[in-house]
C-alpha cells in the first residue's frame, strides 16, 4: 500500500470540510485516506478508515473524546511503523482539537503532522506539548465551506503534501547528547557543545523553557539521547516560585530511569521568569526584578527560595542510581549574576550551594563538587564536557 497522507476529522460534523481538504490534497499530488473520528451517529461512508470508540449520541461527550483520541493514537503508531502513513492532518473546532492533537504528537518527531484549528491563534501548548505538531489557525469556524475555509484547507492541503513530499527521516550518525540553555549561560554551552561534538557527539541543544526540558527528557526516554549536560537547570526556581517557565514534578526522573551518564549544573538558578513587567504577581512587585525584554522580567531568587530550590535538587541527586556528577560555579549562575551585575547576590547563591552539598549523599558515582569559577568562564564549559566525556567513556 503506497504510504499516504491521513486526513483525519469527525465525519458527523466536519465532513464537508474533510472531503474538500482530501480532494486538495490529491491535486498536491499526495496519496490521501480520510479517517473519521466521529463519536456520534454511523461511521461516514466516504471516509476509508472509521475508528469504532464510543458512538453513542447519548455518551458523555469528554468520555467519548478520550476514547476516541486513544484508539486514533494507537491507530496512528500502527500505520505508521507499518509505512503505510507519510503524513496527518487534522482538522477541527475545540472538541475535534482535543480529539486529534493528541494522537498527531503520538507519531514520531519528523513524521509530518499538522493540525488545522478554532484555537491554533492561543496558547497551543496543550495541544503541541513537546511534539514538532504544526497547528495552523482556521480563521473562521470549521463549519462549512466559504471564501476564507476554502483558501485555508487548501494551503493546509498543500503544506501537509509538501511536508511528505520532501520529508527527511532522522538520521542518527552519531550518538546525541542533550543540553540545556538559556540566552544568559549561552557561552558556557556553546562552548561545552563545540567540545563535545569535537569528540563525535551530537549536541541537541534544549531552551530550558519548561517545555524545552520536557522535550529533552521526552528524547531520553525514547532512547535517543545518550547522556546529558543538564547547565541550566532554571526550570526548578520557576517551578517552585510561580514562574512562567516551569518544569514539572517528574524533571530529571527520565535520566534517572534511564540511568545514562549525566551532569549538571545550576545555570539561571539565579532568576525567575515572567512575561512582560505589568504581568508580575503583585506579591512580587517589591522584588528586585530585571526587564530583560518587553516579554520577559526576570526576578532576583532569595536566600530562602534557594535553600527550597537546593533542597529539592539535593533530593532528586539521591534518587540517581547511576554516575552523576553537579558541578557549581562558585562565581555566579548567569549572565546577571556577576560583580556588579544586576542579580549578584553571593548570600543567596551561597544558600544554593550549601543546601545542596547538605543535602546530597555523595558517593563513588554521585558526585558535587565546587569550582571557583563563573558558569560562563570557558574554564568551567571545559570541566562540564570533560566530566561528562569522563562518564560516557567509562
Amino acid at each position: 500500500m503506497t504510504p499516504a497522507v491521513y486526513a483525519i476529522a469527525t465525519m458527523d460534523t466536519k465532513g464537508e470540510e474533510a472531503r474538500f481538504l482530501a480532494d486538495r490534497i490529491r491535486e498536491a499530488g499526495a496519496e490521501v485516506r480520510v479517517v473519521d473520528v466521529g463519536t456520534k451517529g454511523e461511521p461516514d461512508a466516504a471516509a476509508d478508515v472509521s475508528i469504532v470508540a464510543i458512538r453513542d449520541p447519548d455518551a458523555d461527550r469528554g468520555e467519548a473524546i478520550a476514547a476516541a483520541s486513544a484508539a486514533l493514537a494507537r491507530f496512528l503508531r500502527e500505520e505508521h511503523a507499518a509505512g503505510r502513513l507519510a503524513g496527518a492532518v487534522g482538522i477541527g473546532g475545540s472538541g475535534g482539537t482535543a480529539l486529534i492533537a493528541p494522537a498527531l504528537r503520538g507519531l514520531p518527531i519528523g513524521a509530518p503532522k499538522l493540525m488545522v484549528s478554532t484555537v491554533a491563534a492561543g496558547d497551543v501548548s496543550a495541544y503541541v506539548g513537546v511534539s514538532d505538531l504544526a497547528m495552523l489557525p482556521s480563521v473562521v469556524d470549521v463549519a462549512g465551506l466559504n471564501a476564507v475555509s476554502r483558501t485555508i484547507l487548501g494551503n493546509a492541503a498543500r503544506a501537509i503534501a509538501g511536508m511528505v513530499r520532501d520529508a527527511r527521516p532522522i538520521v542518527v550518525d552519531r550518538p546525541a547528547l542533550g543540553l540545556t540553555m538559556f540566552g544568559l549561560t549561552t557561552p558556557c554551552v556553546d562552548a561545552a557543545r563545540k567540545t563535545l561534538e569535537a569528540r563525535g557527539y551530537d549536541a541537541l541543544t534544549f531552551h530550558a523553557t519548561g517545555v524545552g526540558g520536557r522535550a529533552m527528557e521526552g528524547l531520553v526516554r525514547s532512547g535517543l539521547i545518550r547522556g546529558v549536560l543538564d547547565v541550566t537547570t532554571t526550570e526548578v526556581a520557576d517551578f517552585l516560585t510561580g514562574g512562567v517557565f516551569p518544569c514539572g514534578e517528574d524533571r530529571f526522573d527520565a535520566q534517572i530511569e534511564a540511568r545514562i551518564p549525566c551532569v549538571l549544573s545550576l545555570g539561571a538558578l539565579d532568576m525567575v521568569n515572567f512575561g512582560a513587567l505589568a504581568t508580575v504577581p503583585e506579591k512580587y512587585r517589591g522584588r528586585r526584578l530585571h526587564v530583560h525584554n518587553a516579554q520577559v522580567t526576570l526576578m532576583r531568587t532569595t536566600p530562602e527560595e534557594n535553600r527550597r530550590i537546593g533542597r529539592w535538587i539535593g533530593e532528586k541527586l539521591n534518587r540517581w542510581r547511576s554516575p552523576v556528577a553537579l558541578l557549581i560555579p562558585e562565581k555566579g549562575l548567569s549572565g546577571l549574576d556577576l560583580p556588579g551585575g544586576p542579580f549578584h547576590d553571593p548570600d543567596a547563591d551561597a544558600a544554593l550551594f550549601e543546601t545542596i552539598e547538605e543535602v546530597v549523599a555523595t558517593d563513588a558515582f554521585r558526585v558535587v563538587r565546587r569550582l571557583p569559577l563563573h558558569v560562563n568562564d570557558p574554564k568551567f564549559a571545559r570541566a562540564l564536557a570533560a566530566e561528562l566525556l569522563a562518564r560516557l567513556d567509562s
